[in-house]
Formats: structure tokens, sequence, C-alpha cells
């Protein structure tokens, strides 16, 4: 067949095709122990558990992870260490092939890393976990002495998972601060072993991390009762028409939806992720492929009685929170639109004064030239009738007072006629 020649590769393809295949299942063989331990770093932290695992593997001089890595597993020493970093938590599962046959909780694979390692991991312990993967009988019982035993006679919640196992635990942290968990493996070949024990511990580890937006969504709720009643009596003033001064309103309301917005921008994260993990628990539950043991809750009906609930009351404030910001914006809204409303009505008003104010000054300035043209031609007359005076003594045939009766009609009319176009002229320049 002869080579094709494709476009380009998108930037992303190869990392793309790879995702599906990242983190692996390992294939697990019993009798085994392991211990599992979650530790919430945050994205802040991303380069710490990193740098804390190349310290591992070079004190039993192993090989380091790859710079960036978020997955590495090798054996060292007698057990074998798996990292995995995701967004928010880094997890590290230690196996020992070998399970003690008298306390097998008393002495875990995690106990054979170096202490002050393990002490200076970063993050802050979200869930720990010891499981037990032990050969059992196809036809053994599910639950015998030996596992009511080793979980100290507590309840126990599990099931027939994977076709060929039984999974028992009690989701109770012990005083190591480790859950415990048992898998009697009937007929599981390595690699569903392996799924198995994986989806299990996962189930857990999404649990808890779902629960993070309850303490949150329990918080917000007491403090989104106290601002809907403050939404309440600002939306009431309004339509009762009692608060005089509209803009003291709108400044109250703006603050309300500016404190909502912040805490609808902190949280939003926060309850998105708690429904995608809540989302990643069913699914862990889903591929165990849970069967019924007499007697027993399994695990969904364990984890729907007690998670589900609390996801409920994480989506309600959730959506709470989203309803009252577009109520805040919508109100807000109403009333700016009911400020300005005010406003123009103030402007109108004002430049209705103006305008009569305008009226009065025209009037009295009307008034004012009317004088000014009378006092004037008063001036004017008066020197003409000296000018008249002056024309008789040098022997002109003049009579002043005929003069300045003639000149009065004369000059007022001038003057009428100037000062109008002066005041012709400047409303011309001004308009």
């Amino acid at each position: 067949m002869p080579a094709l020649r494709l476009p380009a590769d998108h930037p992303h393809r190869a990392s793309l095709s790879e995702e599906v295949h990242a983190r692996p299942p390992q294939p697990l063989a019993a009798p085994l122990s392991a211990s599992y331990l979650v530790l919430y770093t945050g994205p802040e932290k991303r380069g710490a558990d990193l740098a804390a695992v190349a310290d591992l593997a070079s004190r039993f001089n192993a090989a380091a992870p790859s710079e960036g890595a978020t997955h590495y597993s090798a054996p060292l020493g007698p057990v074998r260490v798996i990292w995995e970093r995701h967004t928010e938590f880094a997890r590290y599962t230690f196996i020992r092939q070998s399970v003690d046959d008298g306390a097998p909780f008393d002495n875990p694979p995690i106990s054979e890393v170096p202490a002050d390692w393990l002490a200076g991991l970063p993050g802050e312990v979200i869930f720990a976990a010891h499981a037990l993967m032990v050969t059992a009988p196809e036809q053994g019982p599910a639950v015998d002495e030996t596992a009511k035993r080793l979980f100290g006679g507590a309840e126990l919640v599990g099931s027939k998972i994977a076709g060929g196992g039984v999974a028992l635990t009690n989701f109770r942290s012990y005083a190591d601060g480790f859950n415990r968990f048992l898998i009697r493996n009937r007929n599981m070949s390595p690699l569903q072993a392996g799924r198995a024990m994986r989806s299990l511990l996962e189930m857990d580890t999404y649990r808890m991390m779902a629960l993070l937006g309850l303490p949150v969504a329990r918080e917000l709720g007491g403090l989104l009762t106290a601002r809907e009643q403050d939404l309440a009596a600002v939306t009431r003033e309004m339509a009762d028409e009692v608060h005089a001064d509209e803009s003291a309103l709108l400044d109250r309301m703006t603050r309300l939806e500016a404190d909502i917005e912040r805490r609808h921008s902190e949280q939003y994260y926060r309850f998105s992720a708690s429904a995608a993990y809540y989302g990643i628990v069913q699914a862990r539950i889903r591929e165990l492929r849970e069967e019924r043991v007499e007697g027993l809750q399994t695990f969904t009906e364990f984890t729907e009685r007690r998670l589900a609930p609390a996801m409920n009351t994480v989506e309600a404030v959730s959506k709470r929170l989203e309803s009252m910001s577009e109520h805040l914006a919508r109100a807000t809204q109403l009333l700016s639109t009911r400020v300005a409303l005010t406003q123009e009505r103030q402007s109108r008003e004002l430049l209705e004064a103006m305008a009569s104010r305008a009226k009065l000054q025209l009037r009295l300035q009307q008034t004012v030239e009317g004088l000014s043209i009378a006092a004037i031609t008063y001036y004017v007359v008066g020197l003409i009738g000296y000018l008249a005076k002056g024309t008789e003594v040098m022997g002109l045939p003049l009579d002043p007072a005929l003069i300045m009766a003639v000149s009065i009609p004369i000059v007022a009319i001038g003057l009428a006629v100037g000062l109008s176009r002066v005041r012709r002229s400047i409303e011309k320049s001004e308009g």
C-alpha cells in the first residue's frame, strides 16, 4: 500500500489519543495488601508532590518520574508505589504482595516507606484506606467470623462484584486514620481484580471530594436566607413607593448584587466540581457490577442514602445562588430605570423653571431697554437743545424749543432701531 500523505496533525491529537490509556489499572493477584492515601493539594502544589515522588525514588535508587509527569509506578523495595496527580488532589498507592495472617491491618504496606518522607508529603489527607485481597472458594460465605474480626464487629456494607469476587467495608475510619476494605477473590482475573480494587478506592475518594461542597453549601444557605430577606425588603419598598430617596435604594441594591456575584464566582467551581465528582462516584459503583449479598447493604444503597441528600443540598444552594443573582439583576435594572425616569422628570422641571426665568429676564430686559431709550433720548435731546441755543446766540433764526421737540421722535426711533439690530446680531451669533 503506498504511503498516504495526510494534512498536518492537530496539536493535541497525540495527547488526546493517549488520554484513554492514561493511568491504566494494575493487574493484581491475591494475596496482597495495599495502602491508599489521598492528599488534597489544590493546583498550587502541583510541582511539590512530583518532587516528593522523585525524592522517594532516589532513596530506593529507582528511576525518577519524568518532568511534568502526572503518573508514576515502580517497585521500591518490598512495595510497589503508584502515584497519580489530579486537578485538586494527589493519590499514592502502596502494594505489597503478601497478607499477614494475624492482624493484617496492623502492618500495612505504607509502613515500608520512610516515616520522614511520609510526614513531609505536601497537602492534607482527604481519604486514606487499607485494602486486603485474599483468595476465597467460589461457594464460600461472603461474611464469616474472620471478616467480622477484621472490621471489629462493625456493621458491614458490601456485595458481590465483577462477577467473581466479594467486597466488604464499613466506611469508617479507624484509630490509625485509615478506612478498611476486604476483597475476596473467587475467580477474578488479575486485570479484573485490579479494576475492582481501583473502582472501590476511587468510589470513596470521589465521595469525599464531592462532599467538599457540603460545608460551603451549609454556610451559604444561612447567608442566602438573610440576603433574600434583604432583597424582599428592597423590592417591597420599590413596590410600595415608601422610600423617598431612590438613589440610596439603588446603592443598597447594587451592594447586595455585588456581594452575591462575588460569592457566586467564588463558589461556582466548588459546586461544579462536587457535581462532577458525584457523577464519578456513581460511575465507579456501576463498574463494580454489584450483586446483593443477603443481609448486607450494597455500595449503591449506602452511598445513595447518605451522599445523594448532601448532593441535593449542594445543588439546591447552587440554584438558589444563581436564582438570586438573576433576581437581583432584574430588580437592579428596574430600579435603575426608575431612577433614570425620576432624574429625567427632575431635569425637565428644571428646564421648565429655567425657561420661565428666561422669559422673566427677557421681559425685564425689554422694560430696561424701554427705560434706557427714554433716558438716552432725554439726554440726547438735551444736547440738541444746547446746540440750538448756541445757534440762536450766533444770530441764526432757529427756535431751540421747536428743534428739541422735532428731535425727540427722531432720536427715540433711531435708538430703538439701533438696539434692535444689536440684539438680532447677538442672537444670530449665539445661534
